[in-house]
């Protein structure tokens, strides 16, 4: 197992390699920008974040998206990232996106291996939350995320998500970042 983390273009040969889809590919490549965005506004705020493990994390979580769509995509992600000697942090940032996270009541029920399946650390908790503010490759507001959740999750899974948003918009102390981090990149990017 590497502690190398992959460069941004490593990471995007693993994803075709693994046989994601162009569409999967989009997609993170969205949660990547959003991610390093978020990022960047916690790293201003004086915070000890990996800017690159953001980016890279970000970029190969949905890897297990080349076998399987369904939740267990963060299983076989993890285990394709394991294959390919990719660094642990990468690892259990694929491990832990899901949702805002899955407990380990509820990995049990999946009949996943014993393990935490919740973001522990800042960058994952910035890759799980980008992950939740794009569908597809489009930037959509939390709130959205949240009613979908709502339809089809148990209350605690929604609950984990409403946490996670609150943590993160009180470390970069903006509640709307869909909007914010939009706007800002909208005027640094102008197409």
């Amino acid at each position: 197992m590497s502690e190398k983390l992959p460069s941004r273009r490593e990471a995007l040969q693993l994803l075709h390699k693994s046989g994601c889809s162009e569409n999967v590919i989009k997609h993170c490549k969205a949660v990547a920008k959003l991610a390093v965005e978020i990022a960047e506004k916690c790293k201003e705020k004086g915070l000890n974040v990996n800017i690159k493990l953001v980016e890279i994390g970000a970029l190969l979580h949905d890897i297990g998206r080349a076998k399987t769509h369904s939740v267990n995509h963060v299983i076989v992600g993890a285990k394709i990232a394991e294959a390919y000697g990719l660094p642990k942090p990468i690892i259990s940032i694929i491990k832990r996106h899901a949702g805002g996270g899955i407990s380990m009541e509820e990995a049990e029920k999946l009949g996943w291996p014993k393990d935490i399946y919740i973001p522990q650390t800042l960058e994952e908790k910035i890759v799980s939350y980008a992950d939740k503010l794009i569908d597809g490759a489009k930037r959509v507001p939390i709130e959205k995320t949240i009613k979908e959740f709502s339809e089809e999750l148990p209350p605690d899974a929604v609950a984990r998500l409403k946490k996670l948003h609150e943590e993160i918009t009180n470390l970069i102390g903006d509640t709307n970042v869909y909007i914010t981090i939009s706007r800002k990149s909208i005027q640094s990017h102008p197409t």
